[in-house]
């Protein structure tokens, strides 16, 4: 009799902000879209909602000191990420600055942002939450700056007033475009995969609108590389396939001299 596989087993601070199969995936994904975007090691980043610090873990390392802000209401979740994935000693070097608002006072840091993230928060507010966090990133991002965020997109949209959690919520892309412009920010839907099907959208001040990349773009640029390199390496084996040839033909000539 064959034993059934033993079930990985999750830390409850990887449970809670998600499906913890996907903790690393998610976490990869937040970081290479935001380093897709333009972000740099001397940017300033809000994470809003960090969790346990999910994609914190990696912004921490890569982040100059002090460029690292997170909100998230539940302080435990910030320990235990502190604690398992990322360590005290690297707090103590990098010097991120956390709040436990849970009214999105993006403000409250009494600072501008190059970007800010909310990953799967939007998936779950009501519509005035919504409103009320886009109120406050036009006012603390900084004019060049991107807010990258998701939602989970739907033929309707959620008119709930209550927190929808572990639940989730659906809103139309134009719907929640319309909520972005109706705060004075441009939303521009963004061609990059999320693990669990959310809308990836970039939202701007509307002059900075057009100066979000075309993350299409880099995608194909990445194909292109791998075809060059896939040509490169053909043409190698020709090369050395001719030479071969060559030696060949060099060696028949010299026995038939003798």
């Amino acid at each position: 009799m064959t034993a059934e596989p033993t079930k990985p087993q999750y830390a409850e601070h990887r449970k809670f902000v998600g499906p913890p199969e996907k903790y690393d995936l998610a976490s990869a994904g937040q970081f290479s879209l935001l380093t897709a975007l333009g972000l740099r090691e001397g940017n300033t980043l809000l994470d809003i909602g960090c969790g346990s610090l999910r994609g914190g873990r990696l912004f921490v390392t890569y982040l100059k000191p002090g460029k690292y802000f997170g909100i998230e209401p539940e302080q435990w979740l910030i320990d235990q990420g502190i604690d398992t994935e990322v360590g005290r000693d690297l707090i103590r070097l990098k010097q991120p600055t956390f709040s436990n608002d849970g009214n999105f006072t993006l403000s409250s840091f009494g600072r501008k942002f190059d970007f800010m993230l909310a990953q799967s928060i939007f998936s779950h507010a009501t519509q005035a939450q919504i409103r009320r966090c886009l109120s406050e990133a036009k006012k603390a991002l900084e004019p060049n700056g991107i807010f990258a965020a998701t939602f989970f997109p739907g033929e309707q949209n959620y008119e709930g007033t209550e927190w929808v959690y572990p639940g989730c919520v659906y809103y139309t892309l134009e719907y929640f475009t319309r909520l972005a412009a109706d705060e004075g920010l441009a939303c521009k839907p963004l061609n990059w995969t999320h693990t669990n099907q959310q809308k990836w959208v970039a939202l701007t001040h509307p002059e900075h609108a057009a100066a979000v990349p075309e993350l299409a773009d880099v995608a194909r640029i990445g194909v292109l590389e791998q075809q060059v390199q896939a040509t490169t390496r053909k043409l190698n084996d020709l090369q050395k396939l001719a030479g071969l040839k060559l030696l060949k033909k060099i060696n028949r000539l010299f026995r038939g001299k003798k």
